[in-house]
């Protein structure tokens, strides 16, 4: 079915950094319940629509341009692909069916477009790709032999020889696998790197996160300190965290303290006689209240809080350590931010999350079924979808 953004942001952000690759838009082509559809984005950017518009399949693709940039095989992208496909797409004459994504990423080069056209059935393959801006192509690829396992690719070098051809696979994504295969040698070959390692950039600090309030209430073993996406191993990020910075831990506190019932001086974890770590709110008069008597709201609240306020280097997603930090933003992708959450909690956490993004270091993309509760909000940018 068709999905159809309407433009009205609440608000526009204003915390714009160009020297950091960011996504601008994303484009679902033809994806499950997509099409032709174009979703602008913002440093905090809400998806709102009834149920069966498409909000979770939009978070899907994006996540899957994420999983590409870093070199994930397309079978551990799509283990459904036939779910990607849309519903009404008939198959071509030798039985092809598939589906198309793209988004266009802006940073020191402008805007860069990718598109990906990838086939579904009979086999799972990437059949066309397509990397672009300021009007000239710079790489483009195409299946001429559906015999072979690659793709025909062409890039941009402005050298001796206009373009350069060679066959790159046909279960990655081309853009990620340009820095292996050109040289750099001309102004062209540049200019297409560089292009590249924007996208690239733009796409992989991404970090899904849909808290589990039936996983966070139990202790947990000491493992890693980096924050699963379903937050099982909450209680072990905050033993590490809370003494990495007493600054930030502090914010944290604050705004735990904002959502959750009672009084909140700290939030602490403690190690167990078996060698596992719980999380308790300190109450500031003796009593330390576990996580395991905690709503199933106030965990959520307190969970996503937690992915706000840390970075990169306590979650649990693919960097790209290449690129030092600073030129570098975390994109966190919440599908039903407002599950569970009181209509206080979650105003309280999109005012958070409107001060991060205004920061310049993080990017929310949530989806909601409706945005009556999120007017007014500092930074937001709302895009109804439709069934």
């Amino acid at each position: 079915m068709a999905s159809s953004p309407r433009s009205p942001g609440v608000r526009v952000a204003t915390g714009h950094h160009p020297g950091r690759p960011h996504l601008t838009e994303l484009r679902l082509s033809a994806f499950a319940r997509h099409r032709r559809a174009t979703i602008p984005m913002s440093p905090l950017t809400l998806l709102v629509g009834p149920s069966g518009s498409g909000k979770t399949s939009a978070v899907r693709a994006y996540e899957a341009l994420a999983r590409l940039a870093g070199g994930m095989e397309l079978g551990e992208v799509f283990p459904d692909p036939l779910g990607c496909v849309p519903e009404r797409a008939r198959p071509d004459a030798q039985q092809r069916r598939g589906f198309r994504i793209g988004c266009t990423a802006d940073g020191p080069e402008g805007p860069v477009r990718l598109d990906v056209a990838v086939q579904a059935e009979p086999e799972l393959r990437i059949v066309g790709e397509r990397l672009a801006a300021g009007g000239v192509v710079l790489l483009e690829t195409a299946l001429r032999d559906p015999s072979r396992r690659s793709v025909q690719a062409a890039w941009h070098t402005a050298g001796s020889s206009p373009v350069t051809r060679a066959p790159l696979p046909d279960d990655r994504l081309g853009t990620a696998l340009l820095p292996l295969r050109v040289a750099g040698k001309t102004d062209g070959q540049r200019r297409v790197l560089a292009a590249a390692e924007q996208m690239v950039v733009a796409l992989r600090s991404v970090f899904a996160c849909d808290p589990r309030p039936d996983r966070m209430r139990a202790p947990v073993p000491t493992g890693s300190g980096r924050l699963l996406g379903g937050c099982d191993n909450l209680a072990d990020v905050l033993w590490r965290t809370r003494a990495e910075c007493a600054r930030r831990h502090g914010q944290f506190v604050s705004a735990v303290g904002t959502g959750c019932a009672g009084p909140v001086t700290d939030v602490c974890a403690e190690l167990l006689h078996d060698g596992t770590v719980q999380a308790a709110l300190d109450r500031g008069d003796g009593v330390r209240t576990a996580l395991a008597r905690l709503g199933d709201g106030e965990l959520r609240y307190l969970a996503l809080a937690l992915v706000l306020f840390t970075g990169p280097g306590v979650l649990a997603l693919d960097q790209a350590h290449e690129v030092p930090e600073a030129m570098q933003t975390l994109t966190v992708l919440a599908d039903g931010l407002d599950r569970r959450l009181d209509p206080h909690q979650r105003a309280e956490l999109l005012r958070l999350a409107g001060r991060m993004c205004d920061r310049g270091h993080i990017r929310l993309l949530a989806t909601a079924t409706d945005a009556s509760w999120a007017t007014g909000t500092e930074g937001l940018t709302v895009v109804h979808l439709e069934p």
